[in-house]
C-alpha cells in the first residue's frame, strides 16, 4: 500500500502525553504553531513606512478530551492546581482516512495555561469533555510518510461521563444536591514569558492560578437553609472565613458512582437571585446562586483513582 496520495482528514488524531496514548477519544486540537509579531515603524522625513518581523512565540493548543484514558492529563491537572509545576512533553498524532499518521505535531516543556470544565444540565443527554488550554516552550512539526494507525477506540469510561450526571455538596446545606444546572468554568494558570539572550523562543514560568466563580441554579422549594447563608454571608455581613464553607463536585456514572470530584475549599456565596419569571409558565420557580472559591483540587478516590 502507499500513502503518498492519502489526504489526512480533520477528524483523526491521537494525543500523547510523555510517550504515551493519553486518551483514548480526542474531540478537538488547535494552536500550538510559530507566529511572529510585525514591526510597522516610520522612516524618513516623508513619513515611510517599513514592515518587518520581530520576536516571535508559540501559540497555545487548545485540546478537547475524552475521560476515557485521561488520567495522566487529570493527574497533570491536579499537579498544576497545587503547584507541583511539571513541565511535559507530548505530540499531537494527524491521520489520514485509514487512521494511518501523517503527520506529527510535538511540543516540548508545556504548562498546562487553562482548564475548562463543561456546563453540566440535569436533562442533557450530551457527552461530556474537558477542554484544557498548553503553553510550551518548543515545537517540532514534520510530515510522515506512513506508519502505523493510531487509536479510534471510544472506550467504556468516555461513554460513562454525560453533562447530566453530577452532584453538588456544600457543608450545611443539602438542598445544593437539588442543584439542576452547572454553567461552565475556567480555571486560569497565569505564565511569564520572558526573552533572554540569543534564544529566540521566550522561556515560560508560571505565576499565579485563578480559581472561578461557580454558577449555578435548583428549584426555588429548597432554598430554605442557602437564604439563611445568603442573608448571613450578605445582609447582615458576616465576616470571612467564618462565613465560607467547603463543599465537592461530583462527576458521576450511570450508576451514580463517582467518577472524579472537584473539592472546593474557601467557598463564600456572592449572590442568590430568582430567575426571570414569566406569565403563564409552566416551568419550575428556579433560584440562581454564584458562589467564589479560593482553592480547587481534583480528588483522586473516584472510578479513575488518580491518586
Amino acid at each position: 500500500m502507499t500513502f503518498q496520495n492519502r489526504a489526512s482528514t480533520a477528524g483523526h488524531f491521537e494525543l500523547k502525553i510523555d510517550g504515551h496514548v493519553s486518551t483514548a477519544y480526542l474531540k478537538a486540537v488547535d494552536g500550538g504553531h510559530v507566529k511572529t509579531a510585525v514591526m510597522d515603524e516610520p522612516i524618513g522625513p516623508e513619513n515611510m513606512r517599513i514592515k518587518h518581523g520581530s520576536v516571535v512565540e508559540i501559540e497555545p493548543i487548545t485540546i478537547d478530551l475524552g475521560l476515557s484514558g485521561a488520567n495522566d492529563v487529570l493527574k497533570w491537572i491536579q499537579n498544576s492546581w497545587r503547584k507541583e509545576f511539571s513541565r511535559r512533553n507530548g505530540q499531537i498524532t494527524h491521520a489520514d482516512f485509514d487512521l494511518y499518521e501523517t503527520y506529527e505535531h510535538q511540543f516540548f516543556d508545556a504548562l498546562i495555561t487553562e482548564t475548562v470544565f463543561p456546563a453540566l444540565d440535569g436533562a442533557s443527554k450530551d457527552a461530556a469533555y474537558l477542554k484544557i488550554k498548553v503553553q510550551p516552550e518548543r515545537i517540532v512539526t514534520k510530515k510522515l510518510q506512513g506508519g502505523r494507525r493510531v487509536t479510534s477506540n471510544l472506550g467504556e469510561k468516555q461513554k460513562l461521563w454525560t453533562a447530566s450526571s453530577f452532584r453538588l455538596k456544600i457543608d450545611t446545606i443539602p438542598e445544593f444536591e437539588f442543584t439542576n444546572k452547572i454553567e461552565s468554568f475556567t480555571i486560569k494558570q497565569g505564565i511569564k514569558k520572558l526573552y533572554t539572550g540569543e534564544d529566540r523562543f521566550p522561556q515560560i514560568e508560571p505565576t499565579k492560578i485563578e480559581f472561578p466563580h461557580i454558577t449555578g441554579t435548583l428549584a426555588a422549594h429548597y432554598v430554605d437553609a442557602l437564604q439563611k447563608w445568603h442573608d448571613q454571608a450578605n445582609v447582615v455581613g458576616t465576616a470571612d472565613p467564618k462565613v465560607q464553607k467547603h463543599g465537592s463536585l461530583e462527576y458521576l456514572g450511570p450508576k451514580n458512582q463517582v467518577l472524579f470530584r472537584i473539592e472546593l475549599n474557601e467557598v463564600g456565596l456572592l449572590h442568590l437571585s430568582m430567575t426571570p419569571s414569566t406569565a403563564n409558565s409552566d416551568q419550575i420557580k428556579r433560584m440562581k446562586f454564584e458562589m467564589y472559591v479560593g482553592r480547587m483540587d481534583i480528588d483522586g478516590q473516584g472510578v479513575l483513582g488518580l491518586e
